[in-house]
């Protein structure tokens, strides 16, 4: 038996939905691979197989969601930009 560690983002807000979800390696950052663990747990042996998976979950440690702001800003119109005193002004 292997015991992995990962980094669970969960992101309802996110825009697209595979990063609603999201598992990481906390040391390369990398989207973990079950599959691959689980290929490696069958040795990796060509043929399809009926696998029971267990999966025990424990928090070790948990934050609060990063906050992500989006700011609009509306800018002049090109056509109305004077120069005065090396400054550029809008009308």
């Amino acid at each position: 038996m292997t015991t992995e560690h990962y980094i669970l983002n969960l992101n309802p807000q996110a825009e697209s939905s595979w990063d609603r979800c999201v598992l990481r390696n906390p040391l390369t950052g990398e989207r973990s691979n079950l599959e691959a663990a689980i290929a490696k747990a069958v040795g990796d042996r060509a043929g399809s197989y009926l696998i029971n998976v267990n999966i025990d979950v424990r928090v070790l440690q948990s934050g609060e969601p990063s906050l992500t702001v989006k700011n609009t800003v509306e800018l002049p119109k090109l056509g109305n930009i004077k120069q005065k005193n090396n400054r550029l002004l809008a009308s």
